[in-house]
């Protein structure tokens, strides 16, 4: 009694302060654990925000709404647009070559879950609000919960209704989790999949279709032929995409360039396509067990840098002068695709490149990649930009529209940010702007932006929760929530694999890209040590995003 005689001296605003550092701090802790992998993951900040919020309604503490409200727009505009600049570069390869195929499994799962979130709704007569809600928790996607949550209020509902959002979500969510891995389950019982198989196939595939990671090899020169002969002399050696990065004579390890002679007995590392090193080996020698990957106590030094400065892009490898710095490249990354080395290839805005070369020459190479004075881009910018009232027709302000024309904007936590960041990170820089934001610090914001949103919406909802799921229609939400997610998951993944034969590993890792689910990403990594299913996530992940933030926005401009 005197801990909560003490707490209700306190101010709202301290004690919405406390409720979302108490519910971020829990749900980490909640969200940590898991049995063979499968846990809540980041879900366990909204459940924590709804047992506080359900505790500090039984005692009768008042939280500053206007706060929470604040943390939960603010939190999720750093989330969206942190999303947007990391699948941003990779949203238009993801839609080309191999992808194509996978990227049409995945859209065709969302726009069947749609298509059963909407029959529901005609069928069951459940309220808008939860609709959406519920269907963002059936397939563990937290930013369509975000996109829900803001067109709604955007629509002009009512907060106490949009919290039917927050409360669907959260019923929906644990069997989310676990609709997943059963779909996976199933496919491969029924179907009798040999997993040994599964592998050999996804190997023998991207071998042939040349996406396996570029491998590399040493060869000693044995060819009589060669001797003297300037390594840029040498046969199909650089222009065929095969890049010597290191070069071995006696004891002495060296950057090699093309002006240098090779002699009997030189030991050159290669990297390049598999095919092109085997006609390499028959030129100059034989292949030999020797490692020269470790620079450690030689002259020589390798280092990634990502392409940033606006002098670089679009230039070819040929005409960046790293030969008069005595600094070679050995691997390009593009995408997470690793390219072959060659002359003609146009160096794209945040691609990651191996260099090598004497240490005391990387001062003059980085000035080719990146500045130490470039600034970052503010998206935030770009953002205000589509959406100031200003730029706009009067008619369309915000405060004059209410139902679908409202709903359908692109609204500060929906799709405004993404669009924004998506196509910024794809331009890469507009005038002294450059739009990249290293991985760490994007994953920093991200998961900053998400707690702070669940938390709000955890604390607002959590009111509510415990008499919606025991005294109200919650019980029944969660069935429907289990149909919302076996169903698109059984029908395309058992035709996928029966009609089109997608291999089952593969396969495994779209769905669980289809659902942006990592537990579920863990779960498919945990059948195999192949990347069969990682490749089919990272393929599928930034459309599937972009989809499962704009459905929400969809079906309200339908339905309400």
């Amino acid at each position: 009694m005197a801990l909560l005689h003490f707490l209700s001296t306190i101010s709202p605003v301290g004690l919405a302060t406390a409720a979302l550092a108490l519910s971020g701090a829990l749900g980490l802790l909640l969200g940590g654990l898991n049995w063979r992998g499968i846990g809540l993951g980041i879900g366990g900040v909204l459940f924590a925000g709804l047992f506080v919020g359900h505790w500090t309604s039984v005692a009768g503490l008042h939280l500053a709404p206007e706060m929470l409200e604040f943390v939960r727009e603010f939190g999720l505009i750093i989330f969206v647009f942190t999303i947007g600049i990391q699948v941003g570069p990779g949203f238009f390869a993801s839609l080309q070559r191999a992808g194509l195929q996978f990227n049409l499994i995945a859209a065709a799962i969302v726009l069947l879950g749609v298509a059963t979130t909407v029959a529901l709704h005609f069928i069951a007569d459940i309220p808008v609000p939860a609709l959406v809600g519920l269907m963002s928790g059936a397939v563990t996607n937290t930013p369509g919960l975000g996109a829900a949550t803001q067109v709604l209020k955007d629509a002009g509902i009512p907060s106490e209704v949009i919290s039917e959002a927050s409360l669907g979500y959260a019923v929906a969510y644990p069997f989310g989790i676990l609709g997943i891995l059963l779909t996976m389950i199933a496919v491969r019982q029924v179907l009798a999949i040999r997993i040994e198989r599964e592998e050999a196939d996804f190997e023998a595939a991207r071998a042939k279709g040349g996406t396996k990671e570029l491998p590399a090899l040493n060869v000693v020169v044995r060819n009589p032929n060669l001797e003297g002969l300037e390594l840029g002399e040498v046969p199909d050696l650089y222009d065929q995409g095969v890049v010597v990065s290191r070069l071995k004579r006696g004891e002495v390890l060296m950057h090699p360039l093309r002006s240098m002679a090779l002699h009997m007995g030189d030991v050159l590392h290669l990297v390049g396509p598999a095919d092109k090193l085997h006609a390499m080996v028959l030129i100059l020698g034989e292949e030999v067990d020797v490692s020269l990957t470790s620079t450690k106590g030689t002259q020589l030094s390798w280092q990634r840098v990502a392409v940033t400065a606006q002098k670089a892009l679009g230039k070819h490898i040929r005409d960046l002068g790293l030969e008069e710095r005595s600094v070679s490249i050995s691997r390009v990354t593009r995408a997470g695709t690793q390219l072959p080395v060659e002359p003609d290839l146009a160096l794209q805005f945040g691609d990651i490149l191996t260099v090598v070369g004497a240490p005391r020459r990387y001062r003059g190479g980085e000035t080719a990649f990146w500045r130490s004075d470039e600034k970052p881009g503010s998206g935030a910018v770009f953002r205000r930009l589509l959406r100031h009232p200003s730029r706009r027709d009067p008619r369309l302000d915000p405060d004059r529209l209410s139902g679908p024309a409202r709903a359908f904007e692109t609204g500060s936590g929906g799709g405004g940010p993404l669009v924004a960041a998506i196509l910024l990170s794809r331009i890469g820089f507009l005038g002294p702007f450059v739009f990249f934001m290293p991985p760490v610090a994007n994953h920093a914001l991200r998961e900053l932006g998400i707690v702070l949103f669940l938390s709000a919406v955890g604390l607002k909802a959590g009111g509510q929760f415990v008499q919606t799921l025991i005294h109200g229609p919650g019980l029944t939400w969660m069935l429907y929530g289990m149909v919302i997610t076996l169903v698109p998951l059984m029908i395309v993944g058992f035709v996928a694999r029966v009609v089109y034969r997608v291999n089952y590993l593969s396969l495994s890792g779209v769905l669980a890209g289809s659902m942006t689910d990592p537990p579920a990403l863990a779960f498919a990594n945990g059948m195999s040590g192949s990347a069969a299913a990682s490749v089919g996530y990272a393929s599928v992940y930034p459309l599937v995003m972009c989809m499962r933030i704009l459905a929400p926005q969809i079906i309200v401009l339908l339905l309400l």
